[in-house]
């Protein structure tokens, strides 16, 4: 089973084509979603908006780039999403000196059978924690491009197909850059979302401190499995988007283009991606159709991280999040009718 979903409506059983998702549809899906949301923030106090967004990237199959200081519970989001979709969880440590093999797995040579055979590395897992990415070689880093994009690794020439679903939730220190390694703008291009969890709020941390109600990553629930999950997300390819809408993703798109302050704007794969998410997150908000809202909503975690500053914008501390905000602001949302589930 490969980690993508193919675009389009989804088909029905006769082999036909499903119509538009109904209302009832979307409010069953999003009860379950809220439910798969709840129970994560068991575990992650306070981080309701990233819990979510979490959690529509993995619907989406796409993967997270974590950009916190350490101590603010990117280990512990990771382990309380596969605890609730019934799945399993590994670590990865990147430091110079792990090999490609570390993450993939290696092919050893059985002496009692005569054969070769194939040893899993971390990777086959359905939530891996690539820790402190940027810490690794860029030979190391770049092992995880081909599971991260086919959702399969290639080992002496055998291909291996991971589980499903797959998220990768790789984490890097945004402070402290001694000895770290650069994300080219390749691989900052497979990750369909940055996140940052921040410290938690007084009242929160205060609860963390205390223990109060908080539960272990060890001792949730699961909440879902594999198949509703691939369930959610084929609803979600049956949302409407205006074609309106897919203008302005465009019009945004050809805006980061022609900025002065950036060398390279928005792709295409990343106006493929942000119409992809925006169905599950319309979905998962219990909606039948996208907003302009929803792309407003994304585009700083979906898009900030893929643009590439100008040497002059860089030197004055400007950010592709800075950018993406003046674009946001200065390109004109449209106006469509909509009708259907006022959404949550």
């Amino acid at each position: 089973m490969t980690n993508h979903v193919p675009a389009g409506p989804a088909p029905d059983a006769a082999g036909g084509t499903a119509g538009p998702v109904t209302a009832d549809e979307a409010a069953v899906h999003a009860d379950e979603f809220d439910g798969i949301a709840s129970a994560v923030e068991a575990a992650v106090f306070g981080k309701t908006e990233v819990v979510r967004l979490a959690l529509v990237a993995m619907l989406a199959q796409g993967h997270i780039l974590l950009e916190d200081v350490p101590g603010t519970g990117k280990t512990t989001l990771a382990r309380a999403i596969a605890a609730c979709v019934d799945g399993q969880w590994r670590r990865v440590q990147f430091t110079p000196d792990l090999l490609p093999s570390d993450v993939t797995g290696v092919t050893v040579f059985n002496q009692g059978t005569r054969e070769f055979e194939f040893h899993p590395g971390p990777v086959f897992a359905n939530v891996v924690v690539a820790d402190e990415i940027n810490r690794a070689s860029p030979k190391t880093q770049s092992a995880l491009l081909e599971v991260m994009e086919e959702g399969m690794v290639t080992v002496d020439g055998s291909r291996y197909l991971v589980p499903s679903p797959f998220l990768v939730v790789a984490t890097q220190n945004p402070v402290e850059m001694d000895g770290t390694y650069r994300l080219p703008e390749a691989q900052l291009d497979r990750f369909l979302i940055r996140l940052s969890l921040g410290y938690a709020e007084h009242a929160a941390e205060l609860a963390i401190i205390r223990g109060d109600g908080l539960t272990s990553p060890d001792d949730l629930a699961p909440r879902t499995d594999a198949e509703r999950m691939a369930r959610i997300a084929r609803a979600a390819r049956r949302v409407h988007v205006h074609d309106s809408v897919y203008e302005y993703v465009l019009r945004l798109a050809h805006a980061t283009r022609e900025h002065a302050a950036l060398s390279v704007g928005l792709s295409t794969r990343s106006t493929v991606a942000m119409a992809h998410i925006v169905r599950i997150l319309a979905l998962t908000s219990g909606r039948t159709f996208v907003n302009p809202e929803d792309v407003k909503r994304l585009a700083p975690h979906v898009w900030a991280h893929r643009l590439v500053l100008s040497p002059e914008a860089s030197v004055g501390g400007r950010t592709g999040a800075d950018v993406l905000g003046e674009v946001l602001e200065e390109t004109p949302a449209p106006q469509p009718r909509y009708s259907g589930a006022a959404g949550r």
